[in-house]
């Protein structure tokens, strides 16, 4: 294939090489989503992507697919190659023991243990080192993890569905479906993307929900489930707890020891939290999930929860699935209920990133204004 320059065909490639990164959705957290093409005399003669937490890298994978000796060829590679040992050797040594020419870098990587030291390597072994070829895409890819490196904590993200004018159900509590079975399974993906899904204890008390991922055709991962639960009143056979397909963690301020036992003979992991005036400490619990290694969380509700999380200036992210549907009465719930502010000027301020057609139904994405 013929490029007009240098710079086009960088793009070309390290384009290839981000989508082959987003295979290892649902599969790689708390590392990051990474893609690599080795290109030598103009054609790809090697590819892969960082598959599974703690197995091979994608240049590593790459490498190991190579059709013919890499030697003097291009690596096109999503984040930096790692210099340390971690769960596997360094990358960056094993580009330099194939003696490649040239590694072109979407993104540097933010970890500490990095930090360039991956691309000072390349450059003291004579390797040219090209960064910055389409950041923009990578870092928004990778949003996840550059969050997580940078905070200690997971990424939260405010997912809902709601009428037209704001409900997440009827007075009679009756809430399916308000959105579209095509939202529905955006939320499947959402739960298979993000490390973990948040509820309150309401949501367990009403629905009794499995709260796993479900995508036809598809493997997925189910998220690991956390459920606030200020006084500890889960009934010890509900789905989250007797479902083995993924962990649960519960947070509650009761210190019910023989409940706690029961709970964690179905393998349930139960934390003490601090109690707030409105219940659970939720900055505690996000502190908390950053220590277990847990890089996202979705939540699901309840309302009194978003309130919390909300006046709490704990979310970063919120996804509104709109539908056309108008509910009505002063008794509906709506997404965010619980205390509220007093005052406008302490409202959640969101800057609106993205606004897309589901079907009949609007996903609206915004960013937290911090």
């Amino acid at each position: 294939m013929e490029f007009e320059s240098k710079s086009q065909e960088d793009n070309y490639y390290m384009k290839k090489a981000l989508e082959l990164a987003k295979l290892g959705i649902g599969a790689v957290n708390p590392n990051p989503l990474v893609g690599c093409i080795i290109v030598k005399n103009g054609k790809i003669i090697g590819q892969g992507y960082h598959m599974k937490y703690g197995e091979a890298h994608a240049e590593v994978n790459a490498i190991n697919s190579a059709k013919e000796d890499i030697k003097d060829a291009t690596v096109y590679v999503t984040l930096e190659p790692c210099s340390h040992f971690g769960k596997t050797p360094p990358c960056a040594d094993n580009l330099v023991r194939h003696k490649v020419k040239r590694v072109v870098i979407c993104n540097i990587d933010p970890n500490p243990l990095v930090g360039g030291n991956g691309i000072k390597k390349l450059k003291a072994n004579g390797i040219e080192v090209t960064t910055g070829v389409l950041e923009e895409e990578g870092l928004k890819l990778n949003e996840v993890f550059f969050h997580y490196i940078k905070n200690n904590k997971p990424l939260v993200i405010s997912k809902t569905a709601i009428s037209m004018d704001g409900k997440i159900a009827t007075k009679h509590m009756e809430s399916q479906w308000i959105s579209n079975e095509k939202s529905r399974q955006m939320t499947h993906e959402l739960r298979n993307k993000y490390m973990a899904i948040m509820v309150g204890i309401n949501t367990i008390l009403k629905d009794d929900p499995n709260l796993t991922s479900r995508i036809e055709n598809k493997k997925t991962r189910n998220p690991i489930r956390v459920v606030i639960d200020t006084n500890l009143k889960i009934p010890t056979d509900s789905n989250v707890v007797k479902g083995k397909e993924s962990k649960t963690v519960i947070f509650t301020c009761n210190n019910d020891l023989e409940k706690i036992s029961i709970l964690k003979e179905d393998d349930v992991d139960v934390y003490i939290a601090p109690q707030k005036e409105e219940g659970v400490d939720l900055k505690f619990v996000i502190e908390k999930l950053g220590e277990l290694k847990i890089d996202s969380v979705l939540v699901e509700g309840g309302a009194i929860l978003n309130d919390s999380l909300f006046r709490s200036n704990l979310v970063d992210k919120v996804k509104i699935f709109m539908a056309p549907k108008i509910i009505g009465g002063k008794d509906a719930p709506s997404f965010v209920s619980g205390k509220g502010i007093e005052n406008l000027s302490d409202a959640t301020k969101l800057e609106i990133k993205n606004i897309t057609m589901i079907d009949n139904d609007i996903l609206i994405e915004a960013d937290v204004i911090k």
